[in-house]
């Protein structure tokens, strides 16, 4: 179970980073955007609706392509919120397109695997919304359950 910033670290394992499933490479600042739910199905999803506003801060990964075996829940529309953001010359937010992934599962290594990027703004923590969204995730990580 990963949350946030388990994208911003041990770049240099490729075990771990194949088990979260990419690595963090920029982000712009903290920003509402619209969430697109792509599993209402998946623990900790049903009761979300389809779309909704949220606050957050979204990370722009090293490697935005889709993966075979991974099951995306949600994704940020890049059109909703200004992607815009560089870190020195070489760093620079270009966006992931049609699919920018923000929480997603797989199973790994005879595990299970789930990551959420959201949980950057201390108030999310007492959203109801996004406590069972972790709920869900720590459940299915642990059981195997739900899905």
């Amino acid at each position: 179970v990963g949350g946030h910033a388990a994208s911003d670290t041990e770049y240099d394992w490729k075990w771990y980073t194949d088990m979260v499933g990419r690595m963090f490479k920029i982000h712009p600042v903290v920003q509402t955007a619209m969430l697109d739910v792509h599993d209402n199905d998946f623990p900790g999803l049903t009761s979300w609706p389809k779309r909704l506003m949220w606050t957050d801060e979204y990370y722009e990964y090293k490697d935005g392509k889709k993966r075979e075996g991974f099951n995306y829940l949600l994704s940020v529309d890049e059109s909703t919120y200004n992607i815009n953001a560089q870190w020195g010359p070489d760093n620079i937010a270009v966006g992931h397109g049609d699919c920018h992934p923000v929480s997603w599962h797989h199973n790994y290594d005879g595990g299970r695997a789930w990551y959420t990027n959201l949980g950057h703004v201390p108030a999310v923590f007492e959203d109801p919304n996004f406590l069972t969204h972790l709920y869900g995730g720590i459940y299915w990580a642990a059981t195997g359950k739900g899905k």
